[in-house]
């Protein structure tokens, strides 16, 4: 096979991975999933997997449960080497049995081993009973869960069906990841591109699949794009509706009406028309994912000094801690049980065991990245905002020894405390400029600076775009006026003509 065949064969298996092991997909979702939804993932687990346990309610000390816990870790991987015995119980000779299932509606083989578990518990009667304490705190776990789907969610499900490259796949996942609440984009592809080590090809391509997904608008690069892929998904790209919000989107935000009518040749009584039909429109179609609205932030880091150190503590306290149940290892282990039965429990061990080492292996990516985020941004953590420096995926990707994408999912709904606030992991992960100096600049500086000047400025003679870019050489930053009024446009400001007060 020739070179390119190769690379397309390979292609095509990578990307049929992404969609097809169960296992890579749950990995992935709990690398992703921030804090507070990582508990419902769990839970799901919990519900479906009888060897599971959660041990956060126990009364033993953190450092007995964790050592409970690696035992548990232990003992699975001895039951996946397909023998007949799994190893004693626990030290500790720990048998509390997990809250009552119903396993029959998933195998038939589950009703014969249901009657075996109550033959066993009756034999161990009062050995160590799960008390109505327990079953109290277990229950609040559960009803504490709320499962929501979020925007990201929603999009990358959608994403999931797609048959094409991993770096398309890749490109929309870190695109996805940062849209606003309102659904849009936070970044150009270009920017994308360099920041998460991608193909400028792919992170376009991602861009424009992102805006056929539903609800319609999303992914747009800004209100007037997001109002016209409305407009065509409607059938109506081609009316005036559409051909005000492409060409004239400054004069309607204006309401200036006359010159609309005026530039299109029309009669005004239409142009109100077709602002009517543009005001039925969704403005922010990533809205109707309100869950992100009324969800607390909790930070799955916190960064803070201790006299002339800085540590880093992770967030631990919303994620159950779980085990494999020695009471199933034991069941295996009396040779009581058929071999389907047998089998069916190590099978379940396994992925218990994979979702126990998925959660391990989460926080110490987590841990390793933001320690790296520390050691490049520590004037930020020191003095704040001005002093954050440029950093992009492939630097941290580099240090970390994982790939750009790993690191892009790792960040993904995560947060950071620091002295100065709680921060989008995302937030330090920004292109730059050179000053005159030499010295790196994130852009995020640079628009702290472009909102000062705004901010200060003379409101009866407001600065114009280029008369800011001429304030910004001043400091040693060398921008184009376009990436001025992008810039601007992000911060919410006005342009000139529209910030000026006449009242004075």
């Amino acid at each position: 096979m020739c070179a390119s065949g190769f690379n397309q064969d390979l292609r095509q298996r990578q990307s049929q991975s992404l969609v097809l092991a169960p296992q890579l997909r749950q990995s992935l979702k709990i690398l992703q999933v921030a804090a507070l939804d990582l508990r419902s993932v769990i839970q799901e687990e919990l519900e479906s997997n009888p060897t599971l346990e959660d041990v956060s309610s126990e009364t033993d000390s953190l450092d007995a449960a964790a050592d409970s816990s690696q035992d548990g870790i232990d003992q699975g991987a001895d039951a996946d080497d397909g023998s007949d015995a799994s190893p004693a119980p626990d030290a500790d000779g720990d048998s509390d049995a997990p809250e009552s299932l119903d396993f029959s509606k998933e195998f038939d083989v589950l009703t014969k081993l249901g009657d075996d578990w109550r033959d066993y518990m009756s034999e161990n009667a009062g050995a160590q009973p799960h008390t109505s304490e327990d079953a109290e705190r277990r229950q609040h776990f559960f009803d504490s869960l709320v499962s929501v789907t979020s925007l990201q969610e929603h999009l990358l499900r959608q994403a999931e069906l797609i048959d094409t490259t991993p770096d398309i796949i890749a490109a929309i996942q870190h695109l996805v990841g940062g849209l606003d609440e309102r659904g849009f984009l936070t970044q150009t592809p270009a920017d994308a591109a360099l920041q998460a080590g991608l193909p400028l090809e792919a992170t376009q391509e991602a861009a424009r699949l992102i805006t056929t997904f539903e609800p319609t608008g999303i992914g747009a690069a800004n209100l007037a794009e997001c109002l016209v892929l409305q407009l065509i998904a409607a059938g109506k790209g081609d009316t005036l509706a559409a051909r005000i919000v492409r060409d004239h989107f400054d004069l309607l935000t204006r309401r200036r009406i006359p010159d609309i009518a005026r530039k299109t040749g029309v009669h005004t009584d239409d142009v109100q028309d077709a602002i009517e039909d543009i005001a039925r429109l969704d403005p922010a179609p990533g809205r109707k994912f309100a869950d992100d609205n009324n969800r607390v932030v909790i930070p799955d880091v916190t960064i803070e000094q201790d006299g002339d150190e800085w540590k880093i503590h992770l967030n631990n306290d919303y994620i159950p801690r779980l085990r494999i149940s020695n009471t199933y290892k034991e069941m295996i282990a009396r040779g009581s049980i058929t071999k389907q039965e047998r089998d069916y429990l190590r099978e379940r061990m396994r992925s218990g065991k994979f979702i126990i080492n998925s959660i391990e292996q989460r926080q110490q990516t987590i841990e390793r990245i933001t320690r790296e985020i520390l050691k490049v941004q520590r004037e930020f953590f020191e003095e704040g905002v001005h002093k954050l420096r440029p950093l992009t995926m492939t630097q941290i990707a580099d240090v970390v020894g994982v790939h750009e994408t790993t690191v892009s999912r790792a960040i993904a709904n995560k947060y950071i405390r620091t002295p100065h606030g709680v921060f989008d992991m995302k937030f330090f992960f920004t292109p730059g400029y050179a000053n005159a100096t030499g010295e790196s600049v994130s852009n995020k500086s640079v628009k702290e600076m472009l909102n000062e000047l705004i901010t200060l400025e003379d409101k009866s003679r407001p600065l114009s775009d280029q008369e800011l870019v001429a304030k910004l050489m001043a400091k040693g930053i060398k921008i184009a006026r376009r990436t001025v009024a992008k810039y601007r446009e992000e911060l919410g400001q006005l342009p000139s003509n529209l910030r000026r007060d006449y009242t004075g």
